[in-house]
């Protein structure tokens, strides 16, 4: 093997390396600003919206196996602007209006800044599927100064959650051929999903009224410091 081979591959793997690396740091922020906006929830308001959160990054080997797929140039440059979904975050929220409430939370942060937003959920896709799509571009903070790196989010509720793993084992059991008696199935189990996560709502609002009440039942404070800092406000 040639030596401009041999330098053009390490230089190639410690770049993409870099790339891999970028994203992950950008994962990280955005699952920080989600660990506070699940605390705040937590402790200050009657229930938490979030049910849990998972992220990935793709693999090295995933990222150019997609890019070719897609017939992306073989830059990483072009890759890093073209290929939006390196880096994602999946986020399940208890109910329809919790997932408008956490993505418009997260998306008018500064620092955050929206590239596409795809609402599955008011126009669901023709199988059925439902979510809310993302994608965002934050800056991390690196030796050499300040990038800008793009993430992908997915906001659902539990029952869109639920019924888009089922989809997706389906589709690669079938290798995507998946027989139309199935796919009718699925497409009836999303319309009761829908009707699950509608009456769920309807309870919860009939039990909870609006969101956003500030819940200070948990907080213990002594009598006298209370008193104390009512006389001295202004």
């Amino acid at each position: 093997m040639s030596p401009q081979r041999l330098a053009f591959m390490a230089r190639f793997r410690a770049d993409i390396t870099r790339l891999q690396m970028e994203h992950q740091f950008a994962v990280d922020e955005m699952l920080t600003k989600v660990t506070i906006l699940r605390q705040e929830f937590q402790h200050l308001h009657h229930y938490n919206p979030i049910e849990h959160v998972v992220s990935r990054v793709k693999t090295p080997e995933s990222m150019l196996r997609k890019a070719i797929r897609k017939g992306i140039d073989p830059d990483l440059s072009v890759i890093r602007e073209q290929l939006t979904d390196i880096a994602g975050i999946r986020i399940t929220c208890s109910f329809i209006a919790d997932t408008y409430r956490i993505l418009n939370t997260l998306i008018s942060q500064d620092d955050v800044r929206v590239l596409e937003i795809k609402d599955y959920i008011a126009h669901p896709k023709p199988n059925g599927y439902k979510s809310l799509h993302a994608i965002v571009s934050i800056p991390i903070f690196l030796s050499t100064g300040p990038v800008d790196v793009t993430v992908e989010l997915q906001i659902r509720t539990v029952a869109m959650d639920f019924w888009a793993t089922l989809e997706h084992k389906i589709f690669y059991k079938y290798d995507g051929e998946v027989p139309q008696p199935l796919i009718d199935e699925l497409t009836d189990a999303a319309a009761i999903a829908q009707e699950l996560d509608e009456r769920m709502e309807q309870l919860h609002s009939q039990i909870h009224g609006a969101n956003g009440v500030i819940d200070t039942s948990g907080t213990h404070l002594d009598e006298d410091l209370l008193r104390y800092f009512w006389e001295h406000s202004e």
